[in-house]
């Protein structure tokens, strides 16, 4: 929990679930106050003794759902075959945990560019940590410049994610293009 939250208590807890609930439903674009309230069955002063506007509280929302996308990232390979089935499975996990909270949070999500910013950090260093190994055990090319690497895939991720969201393609439709496309780009490294 953020530590702008006025109050931290149940109802907090109870704010934050059906803002996510409602943002779940039909995108955090169309969450209110009053939404809240009425789902909550209490007064303004309630939520407004917890937080100071619609935005903090879809913030937190939105923070959780960054921390839930990163726990897809887990360091389970031990040969050379499991690490890129690995790498595609923590991609395409991330895909579709990604797709469904971009759906849900599509305009916030371009408006709070510090929360992207912070996750590309945090991903592209995750990543870094993986291409390391993978360095370090021969499973790619040598001379491939790691940063670059891990910054690419994030680009890469992202960027099939924001269009397959703008262009309001299925999750399947855009789940089969990614899969193609990251499956090229993961020959295109090994060693």
């Amino acid at each position: 929990m953020e530590n702008s939250v006025l109050i931290h208590d149940e109802i907090s807890e109870k704010i934050i679930d059906i803002t996510a609930r409602l943002t779940a439903e039909s995108g955090a674009h169309t969450v209110t106050v009053k939404k809240i309230l009425s789902e909550l069955g209490t007064t303004n002063r309630v939520f407004y003794n917890r937080f100071r506007n619609i935005d903090e509280v879809l913030r937190i929302v939105y923070a959780n759902a960054v921390v839930n996308m990163r726990q897809c990232f887990k360091s389970d390979y031990d040969s050379r075959d499991e690490f890129f089935d690995y790498c595609m499975d923590v991609a395409v996990n991330v895909f579709i945990s990604t797709y469904d909270i971009k759906m849900q949070f599509r305009r916030y999500t371009f408006e709070h560019d510090s929360l992207t910013e912070n996750n590309r950090a945090w991903w592209s260093g995750e990543m870094l940590k993986v291409c390391e190994y993978a360095r370090g055990k021969g499973l790619i090319k040598q001379d491939v410049d790691l940063e670059t690497l891990s910054y690419s895939i994030w680009c890469f991720c992202r960027g099939y994610n924001t269009d397959a969201v703008s262009r309001g393609l299925s999750k399947d439709d855009a789940l089969k293009y990614f899969r193609f496309a990251f499956g090229y780009f993961l020959e295109g490294i090994k060693n």
